[in-house]
């Protein structure tokens, strides 16, 4: 069965954009891509003294069941360089699934939707150009919605460079 994914990608150290571009490449054969949002550079949440961040949201197909999508995420993470870190620190490349189909899953290793979403205008901001209309399954909110209720200061599209 294919199962519908949607993942926040972030990348603050070294090529962002080309980290951003190498994780996308290299999602096959366990994920299709669909559909890309634009890339937005967005201000560091969290930890404030570092790089800004390009974030980049993914809409994809996938065989997989989420927790092993989990870890062949996290197993890509470190084959494209990343490094571990403090929470929120700087990093190559950063990707978190937001939403698997409909599920709603609390696990030691995994919640889904992502539990912080709502509250990230760097998540929400990509988000909203490929599903506006997708609702969160425990807020009973639209992307469009939880856009509102954040802060979008700081927030541009990437003009390249």
């Amino acid at each position: 069965m294919e199962h519908i994914v949607y993942l926040a990608l972030g990348s603050n150290v070294g090529n962002r954009l080309a980290n951003l571009k190498a994780a996308i490449n290299n999602f096959t054969p366990q994920m299709k891509v669909i559909k890309k949002s634009n890339v937005y550079e967005t201000p560091p949440w969290g930890f404030a003294d570092q790089p800004d961040f390009l974030n980049q949201a993914v809409q994809a197909e996938t065989y997989m069941e989420p927790e092993p999508l989990l870890q062949h995420l996290k197993r890509l993470e470190v084959a494209l360089g990343r490094t571990p870190s403090f929470d929120n620190g700087p990093r190559s490349i950063d990707i978190d699934i937001l939403f698997f189909d409909d599920v709603i899953l609390d696990t030691p290793a995994l919640k889904l939707p992502h539990p912080r979403l709502h509250e990230r205008a760097f998540v929400l901001v990509p988000l909203a150009d490929l599903a506006p209309d997708l609702l969160h399954p425990i807020l009973n909110k639209s992307v469009r919605d939880l856009l509102h209720g954040v802060d979008r200061s700081g927030i541009q599209k990437y003009k390249g460079k």
